[in-house]
């Protein structure tokens, strides 16, 4: 009897699979759920309410513990809701052909959240289901190439020019020491105009570093060559290609001195021993 001396309850309530919510107050689970019902039009019999977020079912001994505002699913007879992943999960099986109305859907659900780990799920989400990798072309991926001179008309194009344009400003700091990302960074910068702005902070880095061993050794091979001729195949390798240079995420540098050094078997080519000339025969 102590229930009706408390202040009613409130709930945002929602039916299964929808986005629109609508507000609702009581001072019991029946209560609650009756006036959902009645405003959904869904039958009271075999109907019940379960919280958003994790789908515990609110009966009448936890109904007083859920704080105020609570989101909460109106669930019919033979409907089962596993909490807020069950949207995700309606989003991830539609990821092999995504589409306006999915994309629409998405932006909804995350204009209407509040808790910050479901933001950045959706966030997350909608970033990757609105990838157009295929598209190649300005006409067919418009908004990938927002802020782009007009004469850029390709993907590749861009990222051609864009990666000549790195390769002339290095960054010396990076995991030159090991295999694979241990945060297991990855990015596809064909994807969406977000992963081409965020390709930009990625950089490649020397695992020998340029500024304080390539370069220098370089210099030095040419000064002492000695009649030798500098390996300059080998260099352009640590320069210039996947010999010495990875793709880090900007992260994972690493701002210590690498301490690798160029193979000095390698700085020279070697050296070919002159044939030696045959005696001429003479002549009877």
């Amino acid at each position: 009897m102590l229930a009706v001396f408390r202040k009613p309850k409130t709930f945002k309530l929602r039916a299964l699979h929808s986005q629109e919510k609508f507000g609702v107050a009581g001072r019991s689970c029946q209560e609650v759920l009756q006036k959902g019902c009645l405003h959904l039009q869904l039958p009271v019999a075999g109907s019940r309410l379960c919280l958003y977020e994790d789908g515990t079912e609110l009966t009448g001994d936890y109904f007083w513990s859920v704080p105020d505002n609570s989101e909460l699913v109106v669930l019919t007879s033979g409907q089962t809701w596993q909490g807020y992943v069950s949207d995700l999960s309606r989003f991830l099986s539609a990821f092999h052909k995504p589409h306006a109305g999915l994309i629409q859907a998405a932006r909804q659900l995350l204009s209407d959240e509040q808790a910050p780990l479901r933001q950045k799920l959706l966030a997350d989400l909608l970033h990757t289901v609105s990838e157009n990798i295929a598209a190649e072309t300005r006409d067919e991926d418009p908004p990938w190439f927002e802020g782009l001179e007009s004469r850029f008309q390709s993907k590749s194009g861009y990222l051609r020019y864009s990666c000549e344009s790195r390769i002339r400003s290095y960054l010396r700091e990076g995991p030159f020491d090991v295999d694979t990302c241990a945060s297991k960074h990855s990015i596809n910068p064909y994807g969406n105009r977000e992963s081409r702005v965020l390709f930009s902070t990625w950089n490649l880095d020397h695992i020998i570093e340029k500024k304080r061993t390539v370069v220098p050794a370089l210099a030095e091979a040419i000064t002492e060559r000695d009649g030798r001729e500098v390996a300059w195949e080998y260099f352009y390798g640590l320069l210039f290609t996947l010999e010495n240079l990875k793709l880090v995420h900007i992260a994972c540098h690493k701002k210590t001195t690498h301490r690798l050094g160029c193979d000095p078997h390698r700085i020279y080519q070697p050296q070919t021993k002159p044939k030696r000339r045959r005696p001429a025969r003479k002549r009877r």
